[in-house]
């Protein structure tokens, strides 16, 4: 990798894996290293930047964190991506380090091509490409289905010429890491984490660097930055279900998937939101659900991330003197979920 570019790392993995978690850990062991980092998030509220915006870390200051909230970023590099870099590498104070979250529906291929545009790669190359990736959830069977079963039923039915949308977009993550962190392992037994790590290694022909990760206990930027593997000249044996649809005529399509925010006033009873919460979300089949709530008679915001039936809670900061209170949730779901339904249920319990 040459030593005059800015190394950037690219953090990706599928809904609620845990990439928000890896990346404050990574900004807090970053050793005064200055870092960018660009959020492509998914949804009209911007979570994940304001969560980390407010971590109080000198590497991840207002100032260095871009957010990109169109929920696309393969769409949009030449009018988002390439001018946001292009405005880092001006910047009177340039990063050492770059590091991009991708949403939870972006396929991470098209962005580290994006670093051969010529504005880019004279002065940026990808570092690495890590993937994170919720071992509880692909033991449920939840974003990884039984290939076998899969490939039995493509062979008896000619009209299936790919795997389902949720599939192919976990395999094109996992096809396009440098190492893949298998998160939230402390939540499985010994022989259903092996049974994962096999799942995760068929999902790509590449050898993969696997790490294992739980109990909160991520890595940092001692293991995650320096990888020196230079991605966007690797593309060819890491090409993804979008690129290889494209050949064949497809046409690209992100209409698989919606969000939609949902705000209401302070919650009363914490707890009694929450279970309901998981009663909605297993009814209507929510991918993803995170926000914000205005908890009565608390001067901190509490933070939520759920995804499937787990669901997540902190306090993470005050709410500020000027800031309106209020809650508002980001709901992700497939393009057919019944929105109407879902959101009048989340406002009847935010009340």
């Amino acid at each position: 990798m040459d030593a005059q570019k800015i190394p950037a790392t690219v953090i990706t993995g599928f809904l609620g894996a845990g990439k928000t978690t890896l990346i404050r850990n990574l900004l807090a062991t970053a050793n005064g290293k200055r870092i960018a980092l660009i959020i492509n998030e998914f949804g009209d509220l911007g979570v994940d930047g304001d969560v980390l915006a407010g971590c109080g870390d000198e590497t991840c200051s207002e100032d260095d964190i871009v957010e990109l909230t169109n929920g696309c970023i393969c769409c949009t590099v030449a009018d988002d991506f390439i001018p946001t870099i292009t405005k880092l590498m001006e910047s009177d104070r340039k990063p050492d380090h770059i590091v991009i979250e991708t949403s939870g529906l972006a396929l991470p291929q098209p962005l580290v091509n994006a670093f051969n545009w010529p504005e880019i790669r004279e002065q940026v190359t990808v570092d690495g490409v890590v993937t994170v990736v919720d071992s509880a959830a692909v033991a449920d069977g939840r974003f990884a289905d039984d290939h076998d079963a899969v490939q039995a039923q493509r062979e008896g039915d000619e009209s299936l010429d790919h795997e389902s949308p949720l599939e192919e977009l976990f395999e094109d993550q996992i096809t396009c890491a440098d190492m893949i962190v298998l998160n939230k392992t402390d939540l499985l037994a010994a022989d259903r984490l092996d049974f994962v790590e096999g799942e995760v290694r068929d999902a790509t022909e590449r050898r993969v660097k696997l790490i294992r990760a739980g109990m909160g206990n991520v890595p940092g930027a001692d293991v995650l930055l320096g990888l020196g593997v230079g991605t966007e000249d690797d593309m060819a044996a890491r090409r993804s279900h979008h690129e290889i649809h494209h050949e064949d005529g497809h046409e690209h399509d992100h209409d698989e998937f919606e969000s939609f925010v949902v705000s209401g006033g302070a919650v009363t009873d914490p707890a009694a939101l929450r279970d309901r919460l998981v009663d909605i979300i297993e009814a209507h089949d929510v991918l993803r659900l995170k926000g914000f709530l205005d908890i009565a008679d608390k001067p901190m915001r509490m933070v939520v991330q759920a995804v499937g039936k787990r669901i997540d809670t902190y306090f993470d900061r005050d709410w500020a003197a000027a800031e309106p209170r209020s809650s508002r949730l980001v709901v992700i779901g497939l393009h057919d979920m019944d929105e109407a339904a879902i959101r009048a249920e989340i406002a009847a319990a935010l009340v």
